[in-house]
């Protein structure tokens, strides 16, 4: 393996998952006497370039053909996108005589705002079945994987974008130079990138293993992404730090010849950054032990459900639950069922430990007594949904940051262990 940034061949393991399904490959019924195919899941670290990364073993097109992922069954997404269209129409000052175009735009979560708002847009969705989600509310898509060829068509055909939008993808390529060279294609001269993607200080900081999945090549720290961006000519100026996916950033960026001077948001999460170790190889030497520690406390709280018979489901059928599932080792015996709003995934079971998935319906069906929420990083979300338990004295535990309960006494986790 090489780096796929420097091409180094330098690169240090910081965190080894084992082998593991792909997190989007959830099973049919008849596909449970088949086998499934693993893929080693093993984060390194550049020691030229720090660009944390795993292999690319799957190709994008082997998960976003026909993909699980619908954006718009959370709301607090969907809501975390209409603020930022908002804004970004205001302080860029969009309207008709602009254009936006998002990259990997999935179901229009984001561009039915700018639809609402009548600002010309684009969105750029690979997989067929989501983008048909997007056009049936009326928002343009393009069903294509970007590259530079694509990009090329599209400023053709549509113009250069005043404002080009890549949130979530960033981490999803494996080819990162010649996709950066075509978001700097797709952006006007004068024109704006904007970047959401997951922080691996929080990676780091939290042990936030299960964000490593194998549709996610790369993670970056707001330096590393700054290289990443200069192989196309694109200076990042500022750089927002937001609660989504467990800590992200939105990351500014401009074409050098109109970047301008840097904003002082940037060098502040850049010291933050230095301060954590995260510069230098030696930040990243704790992150798997830690990692080995969330997962033996998880696994002690639900053996411990078992011997109190108490009934264990879990809420969400995300990426990074079928990484913790995987890798803890949680099967039915400890947790019976995973529900999960998107109507897609109803029928079908999680890869690898094959949870069967189940509509949420069936938690007021069924009663348990302990949900478990595999988005943990929605845990806001999840616990205003999930007030009804309460009803059955239901409780609601969240594996990370460290576990805890939201619903129920605040002492339940300890209270079951001793």
């Amino acid at each position: 393996m090489r780096c796929r940034l420097c091409d180094s061949e330098h690169l240090l393991s910081v965190l080894d998952l084992g082998a593991t399904p792909p997190c989007e490959r959830f099973l049919l019924e008849e596909q449970l006497d088949l086998p499934e195919t693993t893929y080693p899941l093993h984060l390194r670290l550049c020691e030229e370039c720090l660009l944390l990364q795993i292999p690319a073993l799957i190709t994008p097109e082997d998960t976003f053909t026909d993909y699980a992922y619908f954006a718009s069954y959370s709301d607090s997404w969907v809501e975390h996108a209409r603020r930022f269209v908002e804004k970004a129409a205001h302080d860029l000052e969009l309207g008709s005589h602009s254009s936006i175009v998002e990259v990997a735009s999935n179901d229009g979560y984001l561009l039915r705002h700018a639809v609402s708002a009548g600002i010309p847009c684009l969105g750029i969705e690979p997989s067929v079945n989501v983008g048909a989600a997007a056009r049936g509310i009326g928002v343009p898509t393009l069903t294509a994987f970007l590259d530079e060829g694509t990009a090329e068509d599209i400023r053709r055909e549509y113009g250069p974008a005043d404002l080009v939008v890549a949130n979530n993808v960033y981490a999803h390529i494996p080819d990162l130079v010649e996709f950066t060279r075509a978001l700097r294609i797709l952006v006007a001269d004068d024109g704006w990138l904007s970047i959401e993607v997951h922080h691996a200080l929080n990676l780091v900081r939290s042990a936030q293993f299960d964000t490593v999945y194998h549709e996610h090549f790369q993670y970056y720290t707001v330096l590393s992404a700054m290289r990443a961006l200069a192989t196309a000519n694109l200076c990042v100026v500022d750089v927002e730090q937001l609660g989504t996916h467990g800590g992200s950033i939105r990351l500014w960026a401009r074409p050098e010849e109109s970047a301008g001077p840097a904003g002082p948001r940037l060098e502040a999460v850049l010291e933050q950054e230095r301060e954590a170790g995260l510069h230098s190889i030696h930040g990243y030497a704790d992150l798997e032990p830690r990692a080995q520690s969330i997962r033996r406390e998880l696994l002690r709280f639900l053996l411990d459900c078992r011997d109190r018979d108490l009934t264990v489901v879990g809420y969400g059928a995300p990426g990074k639950g079928n990484t913790l599932l995987n890798y803890c080792g949680i099967r039915p015996d400890l947790m019976r069922y995973t529900v999960d709003r998107n109507p897609y995934k109803h029928g079908r079971y999680t890869p690898g430990v094959r949870l069967p998935i189940r509509p949420p319906e069936d938690l007021d069906k069924d009663r348990p007594d302990v949900v478990v929420g595999l988005p943990w990083n929605l845990e806001q979300e999840l616990t205003a949904q999930l007030q009804p338990i309460n009803a059955w004295d239901g409780r609601l535990v969240f594996p990370l940051p460290t576990l805890h309960t939201t619903i129920g006494p605040s002492d339940f986790v300890r209270s079951v262990r001793s």
